[in-house]
């Protein structure tokens, strides 16, 4: 199982926005609080140049990249640890993280409402560290009740490293710090290793801010990294605004070219389907009060797609005399080109499917049809 990272920070800060450029898993994102309630989740590949360099060296027959699962959990409040909001729901779907992603509001903008009033990046992340911080006091002080009394009567020496270990967490989060700033040998890392305390979690502090202060910061983000100085984490900044933008525009090209495939392989009819809650592309082709599931009747040689004029041949019936002299000039190494994904090169071929590699990717086609459509030449 990868690792799972939870999205966490005030309401309306851009959790769900960063989970959206994240993710292809869309998630709502609007401009009041508790937009989100149920946790989104979404799961990411992570980029690894050692994973090509093999890739090509061994040249296996499937590539499985390590992932990472994000959960967009709802924005906590004040009085969240004695049950505000919905804190101890969320509270319980922090703890099923295995690292923490705290997102701050850095920038100013009088058109998104914060739950405060005003925007305080440190005061924010006091706020949200102060509740799990007292959740983690609940959670160490009912232990502690327990295991002294196990290290008392049975003399179990794990109870009694293990109420040590529970005695540094309390004084540490009574002087208002979180359990990952107390040090602990390896003994006592290994007694304390099932507490599952929410703030001895590792923590990554994201700054969303505009675009004028994605490369340098602002203000604010200098004061996120003076207030954290201490701690074992990291600050990055990112506007997360922008970054969505991008997103939704790769995946807006990515569903037209979708679309343009699959409609020049209709025969007859032509079934869309959306996994997202928004799609705008299906938006922009079959109008915002489209349904989940929608029947086009098209022929495929006259296909015209939202912002361009593109028109397809329908795949020819070929003879089989016409698609045997198709296959003899083809063969694995042959460099072909296709319409829409390019110059590529033949890795595999008989008479039911030809799977080309274009760049890295590879494709599988049926042969017969793609012999028919045009859309491949030498």
């Amino acid at each position: 199982m990868g690792l799972q990272c939870g999205i966490v920070g005030l309401p309306n800060v851009g959790k769900s926005t960063l989970f959206n450029c994240l993710s292809n898993a869309k998630a709502q994102s609007a401009n009041f609080p508790f937009c989100t309630i149920e946790p989104n989740v979404g799961v990411i590949t992570v980029p690894d140049e050692r994973l090509n360099k093999l890739v090509e060296l061994v040249n296996p027959q499937n590539v499985v990249p390590a992932v990472v699962e994000i959960v967009d959990i709802a924005g906590l409040v004040k009085g969240a640890s004695k049950g505000e909001g919905l804190g101890n729901k969320f509270l319980s779907n922090i703890r099923e993280t295995d690292a923490i992603i705290h997102v701050l509001r850095c920038f100013d903008d009088d058109n998104i409402v914060h739950v405060d009033g005003s925007v305080d990046p440190v005061r924010d992340k006091e706020i949200i560290d102060t509740e799990l911080q007292l959740k983690d006091l609940e959670t160490v002080d009912n232990r502690l009740q327990k295991e002294e009394k196990r290290a008392m009567t049975g003399g179990d020496p794990v109870a009694k490293r293990l109420v040590e270990v529970l005695h540094l967490y309390k004084a540490a989060l009574e002087k208002g710090l979180s359990a990952r700033t107390v040090v602990l040998d390896d003994l006592q890392q290994e007694a304390a290793k099932d507490l599952q305390l929410l703030t001895n979690k590792p923590v990554l502090y994201v700054c969303n801010v505009d675009e004028a202060s994605v490369v340098k910061g602002n203000k604010y983000v200098d004061a996120v990294r003076e207030a954290v100085k201490n701690e074992k984490a990291e600050v990055l900044i990112i506007g997360a605004g922008i970054e969505a933008d991008i997103a939704e525009l790769e995946t807006y090209e990515e569903e037209r070219r979708l679309f343009y495939v699959g409609a020049t392989r209709a025969k007859n009819r032509l079934f869309l389907f959306t996994m997202k809650q928004t799609s705008s592309f299906c938006d922009e082709f079959l109008g915002k009060a489209a349904p989940k599931k929608r029947v086009i009747q098209a022929t495929a040689g006259n296909i015209h797609l939202p912002g361009a004029d593109t028109k397809a041949a329908a795949p020819k019936a070929l003879s089989d005399s016409e698609f045997q002299a198709f296959m003899e000039q083809m063969a694995e190494g042959v460099v072909v080109t296709h319409k829409i994904f390019g110059q590529g090169v033949v890795v595999e071929l008989n008479e039911k499917k030809m799977r080309i590699d274009f760049d890295g990717e590879v494709k599988t086609f049926s042969s017969r049809v793609l012999a028919g459509s045009g859309m491949l030449r030498l």
